[in-house]
C-alpha cells in the first residue's frame, strides 16, 4: 500500500475563524460537514465557502472549549462524522467520543434542500452498552471513528498501548440507531453486533490506535490510526506518527505510514471516501482526510490523499 499527499488546505469560516480540532467528515449536500471535537458547531464547507452550523446549545455559556480555558471537561467531544439515510434521504451522524459522561450526545443532521436541520440524543444507555460487549476498563471509553458498510455501522474504539486496550470495532445497524436520534426508539434497544479487535502494533514504543475508519465497495476497510503518547482516553500527547491501515473485519492486511507535511507528522482524524478507480495495481482510493492539530488558535488540515493498494 502507498500513500501520496496532493494537496494540503488550511480550513477556515468565512470570516476568517479557524475550522479546529477536526475530527470527522461526511458528505452533505453539495459540500462536506466537517466535526469540531471542541466546539458545539460544526464546519459545513461548500462550493461557495465554510459556515458554522450549530448542533448543541452552549454548555455552561460556552461554544468552544480548551485546555487552556479550562474548559475542555464540558466539550461534546464529537469525533464521528458518518454518513446515512433519514426516510430515503442521506444524512449525517456525528457521535461523541464517550470517553467522559458529558461525550455521550449525538447529532443528526438532515437537509430540506439546502436547509440543514439538527436533531441530538443523549445516548448514554448504548455508550455503556459499548463499553461492556468490548470487556472495557471503566474509564477506557473512546469511540473515535467509524465506518459506514451497507446497513451497518462499524464504531471503533481508539486503543492505548499504555493501557492495555487494543483498538477494536462493534457492529450497529444503522436504522435502529438513526431511529433514536429521530424520537423513534430508546437509546437502549439499539443491538450490538460482532466485535473485531485489531492489533496495529507501535511505533517508537507508542501504540498505533484508530482514529477513524471508512469502508471500500469490496468490503475492506480503511482506517487511520496514530501513535499518541497519552496515558488514558482524555488527555492529549505528542503524536509520533500516523498511518492507514488496510483491513478486513479483524485482520490487518496492510499498514503505511501517512506521509509529513512541513516536516510533522499530521494527526488525521476523519477520513471520507472521494472515489474508488480499479487497475492492475490492485486499485487507486482517494481520500478526503481532515486533520487535528491539538491547537485551538490553528487552523486544521484538510488533505487529499492517494491510497495505491497492492494486488490481493
Amino acid at each position: 500500500m502507498r500513500i501520496e499527499i496532493t494537496a494540503v488546505r488550511e480550513l477556515r469560516f468565512d470570516d476568517g475563524t479557524p475550522v479546529t480540532a477536526a475530527s470527522g467528515v461526511a458528505p452533505l449536500g453539495d459540500g462536506w460537514l466537517v466535526a469540531q471535537d471542541d466546539a458545539t458547531s460544526a464546519a459545513w464547507q461548500r462550493p461557495g465557502g465554510v459556515q458554522p452550523l450549530r448542533l448543541f446549545p452552549p454548555v455552561e455559556g460556552h461554544d468552544s472549549f480548551s485546555e487552556a480555558a479550562g474548559t475542555k471537561s464540558l466539550k461534546p467531544d464529537l469525533e464521528v462524522a458518518c454518513p446515512v439515510e433519514v426516510d430515503g434521504s442521506p444524512a449525517v451522524l456525528l457521535l461523541g467520543s464517550g470517553s467522559t459522561a458529558r461525550r455521550t450526545r449525538a447529532a443528526l443532521v438532515t437537509l430540506d434542500g439546502d436547509r440543514p436541520a439538527v436533531r441530538t440524543a443523549d445516548l448514554a444507555p448504548l455508550y455503556a452498552a459499548v463499553a461492556e460487549r468490548l470487556g472495557l476498563p471503566d474509564g477506557q471509553l473512546n469511540l473515535e471513528g467509524a465506518s459506514r458498510s451497507g446497513d451497518v455501522l462499524r464504531w471503533y474504539q481508539r486503543g492505548n498501548l499504555a493501557a492495555g486496550v487494543s483498538s477494536a470495532g462493534v457492529e450497529v445497524p444503522l436504522a435502529p440507531l438513526v431511529a433514536v436520534l429521530l424520537g423513534r426508539a430508546e437509546p437502549g434497544s439499539v443491538p450490538l453486533g460482532p466485535v473485531h479487535v485489531l492489533e496495529l502494533g507501535e511505533v517508537a514504543g507508542v501504540g498505533l490506535a484508530v482514529t477513524d475508519a471508512v469502508a471500500l465497495p469490496d468490503g475492506r476497510e480503511l482506517l487511520s490510526a496514530a501513535a499518541e503518547d497519552t496515558p488514558n482516553a482524555v488527555d492529549d500527547g505528542p503524536v509520533v506518527a500516523t498511518a492507514l491501515v488496510l483491513a478486513d473485519g479483524g485482520r490487518v492486511l496492510d499498514v503505511a505510514a501517512v506521509p509529513q507535511v512541513g516536516g510533522r507528522v499530521v494527526k488525521v482524524e476523519g477520513l471520507a471516501l472521494r472515489d474508488v478507480g480499479d487497475g492492475s495495481d490492485g486499485g487507486t482510493v482517494h481520500l478526503l482526510a481532515v486533520v487535528d492539530a491539538d491547537d485551538p488558535e490553528l487552523p486544521s488540515p484538510q488533505v487529499d490523499l492517494t491510497v495505491t493498494l497492492d494486488p490481493a
